[in-house]
């Protein structure tokens, strides 16, 4: 099965934010890049770009979080856009709990963490970051809860 991996663009704080969300996830990155890493005579790099992060990429089970800064010179990416959100799935009740409370310190719960209308643990937060997330828990897809068959 193919696995999606999202990829978020920041407005330079693309590093600060990962390192937010390595302390709440764990693990340790898998890549750092910056632009001055990637800098050549046919590449050139503004000096105030150099530091900021061409690709970061942290694993979280079998997928992979990426993000990278913006430069400059593209503009800004919409810090409060509505079109996306990062969904997760957990394994149990007190992960989903764990990752929403860690995820959403600082930021904006659009809905608290709590079961759901549909059977599910679920809630829906802007991170400190303005990174959508949305959390839940499925007993019924995670093998915790029995089916009448089983």
């Amino acid at each position: 099965m193919a696995l999606i991996n999202p990829h978020i663009n920041f407005n330079g704080n693309a590093e600060e934010a990962f390192i937010f969300y390595k302390s709440v996830f764990g693990g340790e990155f898998a890549k750092i890049m910056r632009f001055k890493d990637l800098a050549s005579p046919e590449f050139t790099v503004a000096e105030g770009e150099a530091n900021k992060i061409m690709l970061i990429a942290l694993p979280i089970g079998k997928n992979v979080l990426m993000a990278n800064d913006v430069p400059e010179i593209m503009g800004r990416t919409n810090e409060n856009e509505h079109r996306s959100k990062i969904s997760i799935s957990a394994e149990s009740k007190e992960e989903a709990d764990k990752l929403f409370k860690g995820l959403s310190a600082g930021g904006q719960i659009e809905m608290p963490i709590g079961d759901g209308p549909w059977g599910t643990y679920f809630g829906m937060f802007r991170d400190k970051y303005g990174i959508e997330w949305m959390v839940d828990f499925d007993p019924k897809h995670n093998g915790t809860e029995k089916t009448p068959n089983t």
